[in-house]
């Protein structure tokens, strides 16, 4: 895969920065990874994914109506959707640009149709890579449910309509269907769908670390060292700054998901990045629970096997990149993932109880930013994915090795301009 292209430098060993070596290796650059973490570590977005691989997963979160429930975000702390009063001054902003982002119907489906361009086939592109990196067996393409009390919530849900009209298909479930398919699952789900073209990862810290070997072995080398700034002479990148020096390159791509905003400052580019800080809760070894990967309407959170247990994650909470995490959300994960399966024993000891708490990185349109940096084509932006972090970055990875080698991308990158919200 190497070749006598130019050197890389990427920022970022996530889902989206490995991807993006492994792509850009394909095209016969010399790439280099540049980041303090161990890749598919505990303490990167990517480990502590839902494990979903929902192409569907095209609506932002914020749709039209989102600000009135603004005050209840603030006096729930443990809501679906929190946010820290502490933090609302700083943001604010952002929070402004996220509920104008979607305030009609028509800025949600342009935002769905863009987010379909990049997710379509994500399951298939994802096979395809777990299997050049020999593990085939973390990616599974068998669909995904949504399970709803009864049907009304699903039909007065403005999302699933403008999934059908971006082409989203899907196959409906009565309550005996669902009790065929889910026979652990808590009577009150009397409806529910299956999106079959979505798919899964049994292990996203094992798989994110597997592509990270792959590429590794196919030429591209690893820093440990945080990255702090880019270096530009004129419209030229020069290096990458880091805590241990500087890393010369002759382009650079910015992969730093939650921390990209900083780098993007350096060169003089601001961008309205946010972290929605996420939770998850894991079981192992439980004696219960879903057949397939599931989304509880009611509990807002994904339900999904793993190689290492039954985990569930959802709800966000906007409080900045610095505050501590307040673990009673992910005691509510664990309450509600008794409530949906009642064969899960109540009293599973706390050592088989594990929690995790991390950063999506979050643009307020629900749209990650994937372009040329104003200041120099040198640099590409693969950043802000958000919800669709993992099943995002297959494609993402195929548009950044293509922004490099100045070709046209294969889906049109308008949408996800760095520079919109200028």
């Amino acid at each position: 895969m190497t070749g006598t292209g130019r050197h890389i430098a990427i920022i970022g060993a996530g889902a989206v920065g490995v991807i993006s070596a492994i792509e850009a290796l394909r095209e016969g650059h010399r790439v280099t990874l540049i980041d303090p973490g161990e890749p598919g570590g505990t303490q990167a977005a990517s480990y502590g994914n839902a494990g979903w691989l929902s192409s569907h997963s095209v609506i932002p979160p914020a749709e039209p109506g989102t600000w009135k429930k603004v005050p209840g975000y603030l006096m729930d702390p443990l809501g679906p959707l929190a946010i820290r009063w502490s933090y609302l001054p700083k943001a604010l902003p952002w929070l402004v640009k996220y509920l104008f982002s979607s305030w009609t119907e028509a800025q949600v489906e342009t935002t769905a149709r863009a987010l379909r361009d990049l997710l379509k086939d994500a399951p298939l592109l994802h096979k395809q890579l777990a299997e050049e990196a020999g593990v085939p067996q973390l990616i599974e393409r068998r669909g995904v449910m949504h399970v709803y009390p009864s049907r009304a919530p699903f039909d007065g849900d403005l999302g699933w309509r403008i999934r059908k009209r971006v082409g989203i298909e899907w196959l409906e479930l009565n309550e005996d269907e669902i009790r065929q398919r889910e026979p652990d699952l808590d009577p009150r789900y009397k409806f529910g769908v299956v999106v079959e073209e979505a798919g899964r990862c049994r292990d996203p810290g094992a798989y994110v670390a597997a592509l990270a070997a792959h590429a590794m072995a196919n030429g591209a080398t690893r820093i440990a060292a945080k990255a702090t700034g880019l270096k530009l002479d004129g419209n030229k990148l020069v290096a990458v700054v880091t805590e241990t020096g500087e890393i010369p390159c002759d382009a650079a791509v910015v992969a730093a998901g939650a921390h990209s905003k900083r780098l993007t400052a350096s060169i003089g580019d601001p961008v309205p990045l946010e972290t929605e800080r996420g939770y998850h809760v894991m079981i192992e070894n439980p004696e219960s629970g879903p057949r397939n990967s599931m989304m509880a309407s009611d509990a807002k959170m994904v339900v999904n096997w793993t190689d290492k247990g039954l985990r569930a994650a959802g709800t966000v909470e906007i409080a900045g990149l610095d505050a501590a995490p307040n673990w009673k959300r992910a005691e509510i994960l664990r309450d509600n993932l008794l409530s949906m399966f009642p064969k899960l024993p109540r009293n599973i000891p706390a050592s088989r109880i594990k929690t995790w708490f991390g950063h999506r990185p979050s643009m307020p349109d629900g749209r990650p930013c994937i372009g040329y940096a104003r200041a120099s084509r040198d640099v590409v932006y693969a950043f802000g994915h958000g919800h669709v972090g993992l099943v995002g970055s297959a494609r993402t990875g195929r548009l950044v090795a293509q922004l490099l080698s100045g070709k046209s991308p294969e889906i049109p990158l308008q949408p996800f301009a760095p520079s919109r919200f200028l």
